[in-house]
């Protein structure tokens, strides 16, 4: 086997491991909160705590990837992930998961920032659609079979397992990055953006956190208000910062391009709709409909199936068909199965959801494998680490706002147990997921044009 094509395999397991922990933990928290005797506040901090540091590092990491290598930022990536998934499985406390849990965001950002900006020095022409489209099926079946995978070890194994799991396969990335990737860098780089960083960390948290809480304290309430001011102030702040920046961490100045503003759109789109919606669908199964967690996660299988198949495709067609098509078709039909899915009743069983996971699956497969090349397609080769980090920052910024968005109107609707509140959250929120993903493809479609990308192909030109 090439070399390069063992430096992909490398670059997918990591990824894998890494957005595997967004999911997998979900099923896994009753057993944590009886064993760590939690309260439900400190469950919610197992998930946001890794999902935020996840979204909050991953612009400084693409930078620092610039600026010290690529293939350094990874490897140190995957060793601090793998150090706090120990921490994470010997945990005896809430805070002490918690702050493990956010250890691993940090690493998990580091090797998330760059992992395309490497493939986008080993892959070329149409061998790097195949590889983007592998990469793509890697992000979306992580996050769909990350609930059947916590399932598994949590019945078979404990939930620590679901830690544990993640330390022999980050040993055997460390040694296969050291031998196979290639370094790469961006020699002119100007340092790490403290104050940027700084300000987009605060103002991510403050949203994030008034939309989790903004149901229990009142919406009304000093702490929420204040909350959602400080967000829009130090997210403001942030832009001015950046904007001042001689080497910002966030280049503002790449959203003058069209396709990448659109690229953006859609990842957070899809993220904030299809991606998130797993959190209640996972929810709706078990506590609903009382599957077990791992009959609940073999529900899954037939989108992540589908997404593991339609994925490559994708990657080969982006080199044949214009992307702004893969994107309108792909979020369409992510915006379709939402809709599918919706309408259930309190006597529905879970195959009233597989029409919606079938055309979901294919949909998430489409979108996932071009929005990865467009990302670090329409931009110098190097400024990949940037465009790459940004890129992968709005997914995350996605999932965290979807789920904290989606769960603030889910929580209004839902009181107590009652199976027919609880449906009618669940409706409510496919709803409007559904509107989400339409307005991704409506971007995808009209922002991103062939012509800005860099070496622009000629079916692209259209």
């Amino acid at each position: 086997m090439e070399r390069k094509w063992r430096a992909l395999i490398i670059v997918c397991v990591a990824i894998f491991m890494l957005l595997l922990d967004i999911t997998v933990v979900n099923v896994a928290l009753p057993s944590i909160q009886r064993q760590l005797h939690t309260s439900f506040t400190d469950l919610e901090w197992v998930i946001d705590a890794y999902a935020l540091l996840l979204a909050t590092c991953m612009l400084n990491a693409g930078t620092l990837g610039d600026l010290l290598g690529r293939k350094r930022i990874f490897i140190g990536g995957v060793v601090l992930f793998t150090l706090a998934s120990a921490l994470c499985g010997s945990a005896t406390s809430p805070l002490f998961l918690n702050l493990a849990r956010g250890l691993q965001g940090v690493g998990g950002a580091a090797m998330f920032a760059v992992s395309l900006a490497i493939l986008s020095q080993e892959f070329h022409g149409r061998e790097r659609g195949t590889a983007f489209g592998i990469w793509g099926a890697t992000v979306g079946a992580a996050v769909a079979i990350g609930p059947l995978v916590g399932g598994a070890l949590t019945e078979w194994a404990g939930w620590r397992w679901i830690f544990f799991v993640n330390l022999p396969i980050g040993i055997g990335c460390v040694a296969g990055a050291a031998l196979y990737l290639h370094e790469s860098r961006d020699e002119g780089h100007g340092g790490f953006d403290w104050l940027g960083f700084a300000f987009f960390t605060g103002g991510l948290f403050s949203l994030v956190l008034a939309l989790l809480r903004g149901e229990g304290w009142g919406w009304g309430s000093g702490r929420t208000i204040g909350l959602f001011v400080a967000a829009l102030v130090l997210l403001c702040a942030f832009a001015v910062a950046e904007l001042r920046q001689h080497a910002p961490m966030f280049d503002l100045g790449l959203f003058r391009n069209p396709s990448f503003t659109g690229a953006q759109i859609v990842a957070f789109t899809i993220s904030s709709s299809m991606f998130a919606m797993f959190l209640f669908l996972t929810l709706y199964i078990q506590l609903q409909l009382h599957y077990t967690p791992l009959d609940a996660g073999l529900r899954f299988l037939p989108l992540s199936v589908l997404a593991f198949v339609t994925a490559p495709i994708a990657g080969r067609l982006s080199t044949r068909v214009p992307v702004r098509i893969l994107f309108g078709v792909g979020m369409s039909l992510v915006g379709i199965a939402l809709l599918l899915m919706h309408g259930i009743t309190p006597s529905s069983g879970w195959t009233t959801l597989l029409p919606g996971f079938i055309v979901g699956g294919i949909g998430v497969g489409l979108v996932n494998a071009p929005l990865a090349s467009t990302a670090v397609g329409v931009v110098e080769p190097r400024r990949a680490g940037m465009a790459s980090g940004i890129n992968n920052t709005f997914r995350q910024v996605g999932i965290a706002t979807g789920i904290a968005g989606l769960g603030a109107i889910f929580q209004s609707k839902v009181h107590g147990q009652d199976r027919a509140a609880f449906v009618s959250g669940l409706n409510a929120i496919l709803l409007v997921a559904a509107i989400v993903a339409f307005v991704g493809a409506a971007a995808g479609l009209a922002l991103v044009r062939g012509r800005d990308f860099v070496r622009t192909r000629p079916q692209d030109a259209a």
